[in-house]
């Protein structure tokens, strides 16, 4: 299993939020760059960034500081917010994004993620957010009708490899993941499954790796401490979880 550490970017600022509510946003790091460096330095070989100005405009705001960070790390990043057509997917790609996190699209425009996945394949992700398991959108400010297996299956239909799961009400929180849940959808999907959020220990990572997951996203508990990057990392290469 891999560990992926996250930087969430809001107005030009490294921030976390607590359970998907902007309102709780506090910031984390003075410079992402800094930060992707340091993450990198303890053997981290992919960095998830979220752009939350983005996933409410339902288009890019903090672009130049996001290609700021791939300009000066050897990272692989992934990216989120905002991503809503195949102009945004292939600027992105094109600047060197390793991969792209399609979110409400996967809900409202099913046609961007074929298309998308029939151009690029494995530089595809979708994120699943669930809130009491419905899937939630635009910034996790709306809940649809969704269950979220319902929407992992179509997802894997669709021949999407990568899926980003959140239970948004453990985001944040350093409460743990919610493994029931991840779990099921594993055990539903042939797609990889990446964690995300609720990690707040070594125990966490090496529950999430029993599990049989892909990977692991963590945030808070790296920036408060409570979790050691360079430990966690090097356990799951060890291939002692």
């Amino acid at each position: 299993m891999i560990v992926i550490p996250a930087i969430d970017i809001m107005n030009g600022c490294c921030v976390r939020l607590v359970r998907g509510d902007y309102g709780t946003a506090y910031k984390v790091a003075k410079d992402a760059v800094k930060t992707a460096q340091a993450f990198e330095s303890v053997g981290a070989q992919w960095l998830h960034m979220v752009d939350l100005n983005g996933a409410i405009a339902t288009e890019p705001v903090n672009t130049e500081l996001i290609l700021n960070v791939l300009k000066n790390c050897n990272l692989k990043v992934e990216i989120g917010g905002g991503i809503r057509t195949m102009e945004t997917i292939d600027f992105y790609l094109e600047k060197g994004v390793s991969r792209v996190i399609l979110g409400s699209a996967a809900i409202n425009n099913p046609k961007l993620v074929e298309e998308a996945v029939k151009k690029y394949g494995e530089k595809i992700a979708v994120g699943i957010d669930a809130n009491e398991g419905m899937v939630a959108a635009e910034g996790w400010t709306t809940t649809s009708s969704i269950n979220y297996l319902e929407l992992g299956k179509r997802m894997d239909a669709i021949g999407v490899q990568y899926i980003i799961f959140t239970d948004i009400s453990r985001d944040g929180t350093l409460g743990g993941p919610n493994f029931t849940m991840l779990d099921k959808l594993n055990h539903s999907v042939s797609c990889n499954v990446i964690a995300s959020g609720g990690v707040s220990s070594l125990k966490d990572i090496i529950n999430l790796a029993d599990l049989e997951l892909y990977g692991a996203i963590c945030g808070k508990a790296i920036y408060s401490g409570d979790l050691n990057l360079r430990q966690a990392i090097a356990l799951c290469q060890g291939g002692k979880v």
